[in-house]
């Protein structure tokens, strides 16, 4: 089933620390003529009429903007809610920070990577409220494993009218075996080998411009947190697309650095994640 966003989940906990993440999602809602599902979590008693009183703020929102929605409260932690409640490609997830204390962090790890590993749905995690989105960078790898964040990248600047630029980075340590080393020698030429990262990103690049009317492609090399971030910063995006390498069962994923989530708390800007989903093509 070919991904399109007609709902938006939109959760909050009551914390001061998530209404950016309400704001936007009301926002984009507007933008894509989505239907809105306004989740509140209710985490203890304590903190029960904040959630209230940050459900009516939104509602109000929603109605001013003349979109359509429907209200739901549950009880429970909402790392574990939020997971629970993400459904298909047609639903995309919106939240933003749950107000953890330092030593909530410490001790449970950050509520972002717990959600990010636990939902293989679409998530658009919004730290602060920058209500613009003319300009977007899709990361990708280069082995098929990302088409799925395209995929879902494209739908959206198509509906809001964005320009894409597909980013793959080309990390700075190579593996010993001849493809990985022709990689990283022609790696500011990589579309024009005939490497499986070549073809593959060339096929990404195609897709793009055949389905956006302003689409292009950069490269960097380095370490992939670090040269992701640093384009973030550098092109003036509005939002960065990254798609988990590999579903959270594989081995592999173990070895690998959550670059999800390091970019999601090193930028300022909409993080726009999609697991990779075991079976798919690519």
């Amino acid at each position: 089933m070919k991904p399109d966003i007609r709902r938006l989940l939109l959760c909050t906990n009551g914390s001061p620390d998530g209404l950016a993440a309400l704001e936007y999602g009301t926002w984009l809602a507007g933008l894509l003529e989505a239907e809105v599902e306004l989740l509140g979590i209710v985490e203890s008693r304590a903190q029960a009429q904040g959630v209230t009183e940050v459900l009516d703020i939104t509602i109000g929102d929603l109605e001013r903007a003349g979109l359509s929605y429907r209200t739901r409260i549950l009880a429970g932690r909402s790392e574990t809610i939020i997971s629970e409640q993400a459904g298909n490609e047609n639903l995309l997830t919106v939240f933003g920070a749950l107000g953890r204390s330092t030593w909530s962090r410490w001790i449970r790890g950050r509520s972002f990577r717990r959600i990010l590993a636990q939902t293989p749905a679409p998530l658009l995690f919004v730290g602060s409220a920058n209500l613009r989105l003319k300009k977007m960078l899709v990361c990708m790898g280069g082995l098929g494993y990302a088409e799925e964040v395209e995929e879902l990248s494209l739908v959206l600047a198509r509906r809001v009218g964005a320009a894409v630029t597909v980013l793959h980075v080309v990390d700075s340590i190579t593996f010993d075996y001849p493809v990985a080393q022709e990689v990283k020698d022609q790696w500011q030429e990589i579309l024009n080998t005939d490497t499986p990262q070549g073809q593959n990103l060339r096929a990404a690049l195609e897709r793009a411009q055949s389905q956006i009317a302003e689409a292009d492609f950069r490269v960097r090399q380095g370490p992939v947190v670090r040269e992701i971030v640093s384009e973030a910063r550098d092109g003036n995006y509005d939002l960065v697309a990254l798609g988990s390498p590999y579903s959270a069962q594989g081995l592999r994923h173990y070895f690998l650095p959550n670059v999800t989530a390091e970019v999601a708390e090193a930028v300022a800007l909409p993080i726009l994640s999609v697991r990779h989903r075991e079976g798919a093509e690519g």
